[in-house]
C-alpha cells in the first residue's frame, strides 16, 4: 500500500503539495522495487555543486515526511570549502541558523529523483533548503532562479534555454593524495592528455575517445538528459556536449546533473574531468558554456525572437539583447564566478572580450541566430563559462533581458570585428566584476538586498584570498631581479 505523506511535517508546512505527496509515494515504492539501497539527498549549493547526505533506503520515506537537516554552513562555503562568513561572531549580520552553524531543512523535489545508472544500488534527489520553520532562504540557487522565472511569467513570457557545455577529460596520473596535499583547497591532481588537440571536429579524434564519450552519453541519457550532440572541441582532451532546449529550471538541474555525472563516471574510470574555465596546462583551451536563449509568449507559444524578414530584429529580441549588453558587467559575477573565469576573456580565442553582438559571429559576446520561419531563432551568449552556477547564470539572463524589455532598449549595430572595435570590455578580473555587481541597482532590485549582500561577501572572500597569495608569476618576475 502506498504511503501517505499528506499529514507529514513538510505537507503541514505547505512545502509539499498534494501532487508532490502523490509523486513521493510513487518514488518510495519505485525505489523499493528497484532494489535501491542508498539515496543521496542533495541540494545545489552556491557554486552549483551538490552537497547533502546519503540515507539508507529504509529511511528514504522520512525525507518526504519531515525533510532532512544539514548544517547551514554548507550555504556559506567558498570554493576552497572554507566558511566565508563569521558564524561565531555577534553582530555579523547573520540571522537564525546562519549564526552559530545551526541546521537548515532540505525539502525534496520529487521531479528530480533519479536512479544512478553508474551506481546501480543508489539514487539521488535534489532538494530546496529552507529555514526550520519552512520559510524560504532567499539566496539559495533554486530560489534565485525561480524568482526570476516567476517574474517573467508575470509579464506573460517564458525563456527557453539550450546548452553547449565544453570541458576536459584527462587521464589521471597522480591523485595528489599525500597528507601535505590535503589542504583547503587540496593540491590539484596531475593529469595527461587523453588525446592531442587542435583537430577540431575531426572524425579520427572522435574515434580515439568514442568509448569514453559513449559512456558519458549513455549515462546522461539514462538520467533523462536530452543530449543532442557529442563533439570534439578545439583543444587537447577537450569535448563538448549539447542539449535540447528546455525551461530555465529544467536546464539548470540538467547542467548540475551532467557536470556531476561526468566527474563521478570519469573518476570511476581512472580519468579526471574538469569544467574549470582556463586550466593552467600547456596548450589547454578555455571552457565556455554557451547559453542559447529565446523568449516565448505564454498565451500563444510564439517565439518572440523569430523575425518577419531576414536581417531584422523583432522588438523583443532587440530589447532582450540590449539588456544583456547594458548589464553585462553588472551580472558578470553570476555567469563568470571565479578568479579563473576572467583569464578566458582573451581576443581571438573563440571567447568574447568585449560587450557587443554579431550576426552569427563566434567572436562576439552575443551571437544572433534569428531567421524568418525558424522556430529555433535565438541568441547565444558566449560569455558564461562551464564553472558557473547554472541557477544564477540563467537568472542573470532573465534579469538582464527582462530589464531591456522593461526599459524599451534597442540593440546597437552588430559588430563584424568583435576584438578590434572600440566597444566596452567585459570585466578583466573577479575584482572588477565584484565592483560592478556591488554598484548594480538592477541586481539589488531583482535579486534583493540580502541576496546581493550574500553573493558579494562570498565572492569577495574568494577574491581577497587570491590577492593575498603570492603567485608563480610574481616569483618568476621579481625573485631573481631584485
Amino acid at each position: 500500500m502506498a504511503q501517505d505523506f499528506t499529514s507529514g511535517k513538510l505537507a503541514r508546512l505547505g512545502l509539499l503539495g498534494p501532487e508532490d505527496c502523490r509523486q513521493a509515494a510513487e518514488i518510495v515504492s519505485r525505489a523499493q522495487f528497484d532494489g535501491i539501497e542508498t539515496v543521496r539527498v542533495l541540494f545545489p549549493d552556491q557554486h552549483g555543486l551538490l552537497r547533502g547526505k546519503t540515507v539508507m533506503a529504509e529511511g528514504f520515506a522520512s525525507v518526504f515526511e519531515r525533510g532532512l537537516n544539514v548544517p547551514s554552513t554548507l550555504l556559506q562555503k567558498d570554493t576552497s570549502h572554507r566558511t566565508a562568513f563569521p558564524v561565531w561572531e555577534g553582530g555579523s549580520g547573520l540571522a537564525g541558523p546562519m549564526q552559530g552553524a545551526g541546521d537548515v531543512l532540505l525539502v525534496p523535489r520529487p521531479g528530480t529523483y533519479r536512479a544512478l545508472p553508474w551506481s546501480g544500488h543508489s539514487a539521488w534527489i535534489f532538494c530546496e533548503p529552507v529555514y526550520q520553520d519552512g520559510q524560504p532562504i532567499p539566496f539559495t540557487s533554486g530560489r534565485v532562479l525561480q524568482k526570476a522565472v516567476d517574474q517573467l511569467a508575470g509579464q506573460g513570457m517564458a525563456a527557453t534555454f539550450g546548452l553547449e557545455v565544453e570541458f576536459h577529460i584527462f587521464e589521471l596520473a597522480d591523485k595528489a593524495a599525500a597528507h601535505e596535499q590535503a589542504g583547503r583547497p587540496g593540491a590539484p591532481v596531475q593529469t595527461r592528455n587523453l588525446m592531442q588537440g587542435y583537430q577540431y571536429l575531426t572524425e579520427t579524434r572522435y574515434g580515439e575517445v568514442e568509448g569514453v564519450l559513449d559512456l558519458l552519453r549513455r549515462n546522461a541519457q539514462k538520467l533523462g538528459l536530452r543530449v543532442r550532440s557529442v563533439e570534439i572541441e578545439m583543444g587537447p582532451s577537450q569535448v563538448e556536449f549539447t542539449f535540447a532546449p528546455d525551461g530555465a529550471m529544467a536546464q539548470a538541474d540538467a547542467m548540475v546533473m551532467f557536470r556531476t555525472l561526468v566527474k563521478e563516471v570519469c573518476a570511476r574510470n581512472g580519468l579526471h574531468a574538469s569544467f574549470m574555465a582556463k586550466p593552467r596546462l600547456d596548450n589547454a583551451m578555455a571552457n565556455g558554456w554557451h547559453v542559447h536563449q529565446s523568449l516565448q509568449d505564454l498565451a500563444s507559444g510564439r517565439n518572440l525572437f523569430m523575425p518577419e524578414a531576414e536581417g531584422l530584429l523583432t522588438p523583443p529580441a532587440s530589447a532582450w539583447m540590449a539588456g544583456l549588453l547594458k548589464y553585462a558587467a553588472e551580472t558578470s559575477l553570476l555567469i563568470a564566478p571565479t578568479v579563473n573565469s576572467y583569464k578566458r576573456y582573451l581576443p581571438y580565442q573563440l571567447a568574447p572580450n568585449r560587450i557587443g553582438w554579431g550576426e552569427d559571429n563566434r567572436g562576439a559576446m552575443l551571437r544572433a541566430l534569428m531567421h524568418p520561419g525558424d522556430d529555433a531563432s535565438r541568441i547565444e551568449n558566449r560569455a558564461p563559462d562551464s564553472s558557473a552556477n547554472p541557477y544564477f547564470a540563467l537568472a542573470a539572463q532573465i534579469i538582464a533581458g527582462a530589464a531591456g524589455l522593461a526599459e524599451g532598449l534597442e540593440a546597437p549595430r552588430p559588430t563584424v570585428s568583435p576584438y578590434s572595435e572600440d566597444s566596452d570590455k567585459l570585466p578583466r578580473s573577479l575584482g572588477q566584476a565584484l565592483a560592478a555587481f556591488e554598484g548594480s541597482g538592477l541586481c539589488r532590485e531583482a535579486l534583493g538586498e540580502d541576496v546581493t549582500a550574500y553573493l558579494h561577501h562570498l565572492k569577495r572572500f574568494e577574491w581577497e584570498r587570491y590577492l593575498d597569495t603570492v603567485s608563480e608569476w610574481e616569483q618568476a618576475e621579481y625573485f631573481n631581479l631584485f
